[in-house]
């Protein structure tokens, strides 16, 4: 029997806060054990920019609109809980997606790519901040290639971000796919990141600037109790089973110091794959992690906006503190050349989904026959997923002990 979705047509609700007016506005949403957190343009002219959290039995909370300070002209690429500990009342929920950045010095209109987080279970404030989130804190995700002046050459927008989920669920990797904002050039940059970098972010000094004359600078004085940004829960000492119970000291502050003052730096302090020859607009990623006779790859998909898929793997040279990017395959998945707007991975079946506006298509993660029936061309094709079996070039697997690469 084949499954169908049907919508209950007898059943209507109020979509404001869980989804956009414009279905091309920016949006992202996660559910989370009923809740739904969603970052989204919430009116009908697409100027309140939010972050919901909406649908079950904890109050629906909000980021205080018309505040600059927290969201500024945002465009939301992904959201996704990543858990601290085995406490779930600690568990957070983070927000990817790029604004225009009030403490950029050099310009009013520069655009800065942040990782946003709040508490799963915050109530919002007593007082101040009712029924607002009162642990959002955000800092900026740098992308860049260090320049040997010393100047660096950002790639600030952030177009897509994956998830790649490890055996410790506390420690996914980030991979993020950038493009350039300047006038100058046009590039894209993949940067990865591990949470070890974006938790130190937030667990260090706060961005502090004392009047509209000042300067954005580290935040220097006392930090009040619990820390602004943390969670009502065991870890943090239990004191407080809710947010709402916080003292209105610690509520303030997180109200007027949502910044951090550390970026989140990529791994490397450098991107894994830089694309500056124009030749594609890159627009989506999904990454498969392999286990290959000679080690351990990281396998990038790499959507555009003609509908081609870029197989790609990258390898770091310690010594020269240099990547080497092999394209193994490009992949027209679309019979029309239409962009590629999403893309969903199943290591399970080793398949990977592309889709377009109107097209779902399904792409086998390796098709290690086209190689060639040459040991020397199997093992030069550089394919983690393949190896020459002595008779074909055929899918690798760890297990397989007579498998030559």
């Amino acid at each position: 029997k084949d499954h169908l979705f049907q919508l209950e047509s007898h059943k209507f609700e109020r979509g404001r806060g869980r989804c956009p007016f414009d279905p091309s506005s920016s949006f992202t949403s996660i559910l989370i054990g009923g809740e739904l957190f969603t970052g989204l343009y919430s009116d009908y002219w697409g100027r309140d920019a939010a972050l919901f959290r909406t649908m079950n039995r904890m109050a629906h909370l909000r980021t205080e609109p018309d505040s600059e300070r927290l969201l500024k002209e945002p465009k939301f690429v992904g959201s996704y809980m990543i858990p601290d500990n085995e406490d779930h009342d600690d568990n957070k929920v983070y927000f990817f997606f790029t604004e225009k950045a009030l403490e950029a010095e050099t310009s009013t209109h520069s655009i800065y790519t942040r990782v946003g987080r709040v508490c799963a279970n915050d109530m919002g404030g007593q007082r101040m901040l009712v029924n607002k989130w009162s642990t959002f804190l955000k800092t900026r995700l740098v992308c860049s290639v260090p320049g040997r002046n010393g100047i660096d050459t950002h790639f600030d927008e952030l177009e897509d971000v994956f998830l790649l989920q490890t055996r410790d669920n506390k420690n996914p990797v980030i991979f993020g796919l950038f493009n350039t904002t300047s006038n100058i050039f046009r590039g894209y940059a993949i940067c990865v990141y591990h949470m070890a970098s974006v938790r130190a972010a937030f667990n260090g000094p706060y961005a502090h600037k004392e009047g509209p004359e000042y300067h954005w600078a580290l935040y220097e004085g006392k930090v009040p109790y619990p820390r602004p940004g943390s969670c009502a829960s065991k870890v943090n000492g239990g004191l407080y089973t809710t947010t709402k119970d916080y003292p209105d000291e610690a509520v303030h502050f997180a109200r007027s110091h949502p910044l951090m003052y550390q970026p989140i730096k990529p791994v490397h302090k450098r991107p894994i794959l830089v694309k500056t020859d124009g030749k594609y607009n890159l627009k989506q990623i999904a990454v498969d992690r392999v286990e290959a006779e000679d080690g351990q790859y990281d396998v990038l998909f790499i959507g555009t906006d003609n509908g081609i898929v870029l197989k790609v793997i990258t390898i770091y040279n310690q010594e020269t503190e240099s990547m080497e990017e092999v394209i193994l395959e490009e992949l027209q998945v679309f019979k029309v050349p239409v962009p590629v707007i999403s893309m969903e991975i199943s290591s399970k079946r080793q398949q990977l989904y592309v889709g377009s506006e109107s097209v779902i298509a399904q792409v086998k993660f390796h098709q290690c026959d086209m190689y060639g029936t040459a040991c020397a061309d199997c093992c030069l094709a550089r394919d983690p997923y393949c190896a020459w079996d002595g008779i074909s070039c055929s899918r690798y697997y760890p297990t397989g002990m007579q498998a030559k690469r």
